[in-house]
């Protein structure tokens, strides 16, 4: 009972929770408007310099309360299948689960104090520092540098990596001192100001669907016709391209004539970029519809959403899970291949929602460079409202800073805006 209740211990859940609500105010700064990067360089080195010098019960309550904080949204989208009374047992497994990979960080740095006399300090140092690599069942979220995207230190990993030594050296050495070496990882805020290129030909629409309504097919004539109302809006104001949210056609639609004749007839005046089904032989895949001087240019998604579009699960679990929540549901097919388009001489990298906040989706392309702009599609109507479409967007300013990609985002259920250099150029709001 001694040994359980070490894990129990009142002061270590304290210090737990107390470094992992550090750790993630800049998440719930950004959500209510109160960001600003004294505050999150403040957060994020104290979070850093307490957590490396914490005892492996610690760690671990860190990691619980790190997963109810970053992603106890994850949970509400089973209300949608009917099965809100799984919301706290979802939370409950998904903050077990971080607590667990990072009480085992801890123990196993101590182990290897023990038998290599290399302090623990530095290999948990190092743990955090390769964390972001770590995926479980393919969600890649965490990523513990995500905490300085809006501050005054850099997000590459060199600079990360030094912010861990500087604060290791200071707690090893018992010297603040060596906290000075943090300013070798200052990296100067960008000032957008050159905007009105980037919007006066671009009309990004927002939608405001939920879930419910999205796939309730009495409702769908009226959905179709707002979406015809903001292209010919976008035509009227002399855009030469309207984006939409993922699925807002919620319809395979390569099987509605109809529909992509309508559309077709549209692009003749402006290019168009929206979200669909796409029946591909038997296959059920999520895509984007590209149409563009009478092309047609359909771009699947390539990653999947793990246990939201496909099953990350031994095929066996897996087939047992989809009967179970999701009525013998097959899982969506991702497509092998990152697409480019080109659209009025612009190269654009397709994405929608979950991929483009993938380290995979910005890949080289052929000419051996980052992709310079990409669109992406979402639609955040299974989480919403919680702290997830900020999430999101944090995660969006990190991959555009690291790779100087220019993000233009449209969404359903919560705001769309442009990512240029890891800033938010504009917000687009709700209808």
């Amino acid at each position: 009972m001694s040994n359980i209740r070490q894990y129990f211990n009142t002061l270590e859940i304290t210090k737990g929770f107390f470094i992992a609500f550090l750790a993630s105010l800049f998440i719930y700064l950004n959500h209510w408007g109160f960001s600003h990067p004294i505050f999150i360089t403040i957060f994020a080195l104290a979070s850093l310099f307490l957590l490396l010098q914490s005892h492996k019960t610690t760690w671990g309550w860190y990691g619980t309360f790190i997963g109810i904080f970053w992603f106890w949204w994850i949970s509400l989208s089973l209300q949608h299948y009917g099965y809100p009374w799984g919301f706290p047992i979802g939370v409950l497994i998904i903050s077990l689960l971080y607590g667990v990979i990072f009480y085992f960080i801890a123990w196993l740095s101590e182990q290897i104090e023990k038998r290599f006399t290399i302090q623990a300090l530095f290999i948990k140092a190092l743990s955090l520092f390769i964390l972001s690599f770590m995926h479980p069942f393919g969600f890649d979220w965490l990523k513990p540098e995500l905490m300085l995207v809006e501050s005054y230190l850099g997000i590459e990993k060199w600079r990360f990596g030094l912010i861990l030594l500087a604060i290791s050296l200071s707690i090893w050495k018992k010297n603040l001192l060596f906290l000075l070496l943090v300013i070798f990882a200052y990296s100067p805020q960008n000032n957008q100001n050159n905007t009105h290129q980037t919007m006066n030909n671009i009309q990004i629409i927002s939608t405001n669907t939920s879930v419910k309504e999205k796939w309730n097919k009495a409702l769908h004539p009226k959905q179709f016709q707002e979406i015809f109302a903001h292209i010919d809006q976008a035509i009227i104001n002399k855009k030469s391209l309207i984006i939409l949210p993922e699925s807002v056609f919620p319809i395979f639609l390569n099987r509605s004539q109809q529909l992509l004749d309508k559309l077709h007839k549209k692009s003749k005046k402006i290019s168009i970029v929206t979200g669909g089904l796409y029946w591909d032989n038997g296959i059920p895949r999520n895509s984007t519809y590209i149409f563009t001087n009478n092309k047609l240019t359909i771009a699947n998604k390539v990653l999947l959403v793990p246990f939201g579009e496909s099953n990350p699960l031994p095929s066996f679990l897996s087939d047992w899970i989809n009967e179970i929540l999701y009525d013998g549901a097959v899982d969506y097919e991702a497509s092998s291949n990152v697409t480019d388009y080109e659209i009025n001489g612009t190269t654009f990298r397709n994405a929608i929602c979950f991929e483009a906040t993938s380290e995979k989706l910005y890949v080289k392309n052929g000419n051996g460079k980052h992709p310079k702009n990409m669109i992406v599609l979402s639609n955040n109507g299974w989480f919403t409202p919680s702290i997830e479409p900020t999430l999101q967007k944090l995660l969006l300013q990190y991959y555009s800073k690291k790779y100087g990609t220019t993000i233009y985002h449209a969404v359903n259920m919560s705001k769309s805006y442009i990512i240029r250099n890891g800033v938010i150029l504009k917000m687009i709001s709700n209808p």
